[in-house]
């Protein structure tokens, strides 16, 4: 019986960590729930924003000078597109551009997005399981000063300008987990959860929004974890600060524990945000967790499983007969 951790992730920073892991663990020990709430239609193609970064970051074809997209991209669809008047405010360069013909043509033609992805995956030489959060469609819509927004609107046309009021998660009650994510929580082959350092209320919570999610996590006979991603008072990467300043909420790491209470059972940390362990009544490991190389995103994985490592130890010596 192989172990395997299974992460909940979205966004570039979700995806780093995720590439740590995949980097430091043993060959099929890594199992990854994506967010899909970002996904929309444009120009009459389906987009999985937060699929495609994961995928991408784990083969090595990601953008590392944009952040996002696929490394080598070139733009002649859309400078194409400029000169006749199309909507250029989401930029699909040309490779990936491809991916999305590819998945909406699949899509109509009635594969679910999670046989698409683990193909996707597949053929792009990857043994780590990818798969959405849910096959059904669940959309991120923003209510900010300016009106209710879908979630591309408020994060790429208006670049998270408008200030936000509330979240909510259309479709969210009808939907269903997806199938390998709903196989993951039962596995008696999981050995740990890991929440990645994703923003909590735009990338994790549309994920724990789906009927039965909170209830699996929380029932699990595994520990659960979350990656900060706040040091300090700012977040590492993305608009997550603003958002909880926004909500009433002072950004901070603990206000991420706060959010994910009943949950976690222990919290990575940045080393400059030390002082803080003695705050969170659950397991803290800290160390530095900005990753801007290769070297950094193990770290932060090493650091991850370690404290998984220690609180399954701390269990066995309470519960010597388990």
């Amino acid at each position: 019986m192989r172990e395997f951790i299974l992460v909940l992730t979205g966004g570039v920073g979700g995806a780093k960590l995720c590439l740590g892991l995949q980097r430091v663990l043993a060959s099929d020990g890594l199992q990854i729930a994506v967010n899909t709430g970002d996904d929309f239609e444009h120009l009459g193609l389906r987009i999985s924003p937060d699929i495609d970064t994961t995928v991408y970051t784990l083969s090595g074809m990601s953008n590392a000078e944009l952040g996002w997209g696929r490394a080598g991209e070139t733009w002649t669809f859309m400078d194409v597109l400029r000169t006749l008047g199309g909507a250029t405010w989401f930029r699909l360069g040309d490779g990936d551009l491809a991916l999305h013909v590819e998945r909406t043509r699949r899509l109509q033609n009635g594969e679910r997005l999670s046989e698409i992805t683990a193909d996707v995956a597949a053929r792009w030489g990857l043994r780590t399981r990818i798969f959405p959060m849910s096959d059904d469609a669940v959309r991120t819509v923003v209510s900010t000063s300016d009106g209710e927004m879908e979630f591309q609107d408020y994060f790429v046309r208006h670049r998270c300008e408008p200030v936000i009021s509330a979240l909510r998660f259309e479709g969210a009650e009808q939907a269903h987990i997806s199938p390998n994510l709903y196989a993951a929580l039962l596995s008696p082959e999981l050995s740990g959860i890991v929440i990645a350092p994703s923003n909590p209320y735009l990338s994790i919570d549309p994920i724990l929004s789906l009927p039965q999610m909170r209830e699996l996590v929380g029932a699990r006979a595994v520990p659960c974890i979350a990656v900060t991603p706040i040091i300090g008072d700012a977040a590492v990467k993305g608009p997550t600060a603003k958002i909880m300043r926004e909500l009433g909420i002072q950004p901070s790491p603990l206000g991420v524990v706060e959010h994910y209470g009943g949950l976690i059972d222990g919290f990575v940390l940045d080393s400059r945000d030390q002082l803080l362990a003695g705050k969170m009544d659950l397991h803290v490991e800290a160390c530095d967790t900005l990753m801007s190389s290769l070297e950094d995103r193990e770290r932060v994985a090493n650091s991850a499983l370690k404290l998984l490592g220690n609180i399954k130890s701390a269990r066995r010596g309470n519960n010597p007969g388990r």
